[in-house]
């Protein structure tokens, strides 16, 4: 094996190895010559040692979780375009950089919001819809989850987040727009498997449609939406939802009897 000394670019030498066959790689002089053109170039032309900076970004102790819930509160409230990149750090707790670190943009934020609102509406449906429960009891746990999440403990009614936000934005973004049909037929599908369900037992006319009548399903539940931030109470959508389920069962919705 031959050995060849080379100069480096730094304020010390390394040795280079030309392969002999021997599978010898240099001698422990290089290992320290290169260790101390390391600690050299590290100080040259600095008053001070230079220190590792941490990238800017996420905190050490970040709740993706949390922050994102926060996030689709501050959107739930003011819409898209109407919240503020400083509205969302203040939602979240985490400044620009950190914002940008986790989640993207502005738009990305709101997008994965979206995403994960639509999912989570959808799961209740589905655990709702998919117990053994009579027709009108599951539809009914559906509209009374609903209000649940349109009525807020303490809190002035905010109705559907995807129903209150992504209206506005679908218009002219098409990613939105996606989103938003894509949520909608999700919605109608649940509700559609289990009204076909109810007809295969007999709890619909066997002349009944599924698909129609799971689109006069979700339109209920947007009409709740819609007039929870109208100002109708909660205890008068309630009664709403349950004139429209006995109308999806086939059945007269009960009239109240004057005293």
């Amino acid at each position: 094996m031959k050995m060849e000394r080379k100069r480096g670019s730094g304020s010390g030498t390394r040795m280079g190895v030309r392969d002999g066959g021997t599978g010898e790689v240099g001698d422990r002089a290089g290992i320290a010559d290169a260790g101390r053109a390391k600690e050299e170039a590290h100080v040259e032309g600095d008053a001070e040692p230079q220190q590792i900076k941490r990238a800017r970004g996420r905190p050490r102790q970040f709740d993706a979780s949390h922050a994102i819930e926060r996030a689709r509160d501050a959107f739930w409230e003011t819409g898209f375009s109407g919240t503020s990149l400083d509205a969302l750090s203040a939602a979240t707790g985490l400044n620009r950089p950190s914002l940008y670190g986790a989640f993207g943009d502005k738009h990305a934020l709101y997008v994965d919001v979206l995403d994960r609102y639509i999912e989570y509406g959808h799961d209740l449906m589905r655990r709702a819809l998919e117990t053994d429960w009579p027709l009108a009891k599951a539809l009914m746990c559906v509209y009374d989850g609903a209000l649940s999440i349109y009525f807020p403990d303490a809190e002035t009614p905010r109705g559907c987040f995807l129903i209150g936000t992504a209206l506005v934005e679908a218009k002219h973004d098409g990613e939105v727009r996606a989103r938003l049909a894509s949520g909608l037929a999700r919605y109608d599908a649940a509700f559609e498997r289990r009204l076909a369900r109810a007809k295969a037992d007999g709890e619909l006319d066997a002349d009944a449609d599924p698909a129609q009548l799971a689109r006069i399903a979700s339109a209920l539940l947007h009409s709740l939406a819609l007039r929870s931030r109208a100002g109708d109470t909660r205890a008068m959508l309630h009664e709403t939802a349950k004139a429209g389920v006995a109308l999806i069962c086939g059945k007269p919705a009960a009239r109240a009897r004057p005293a």
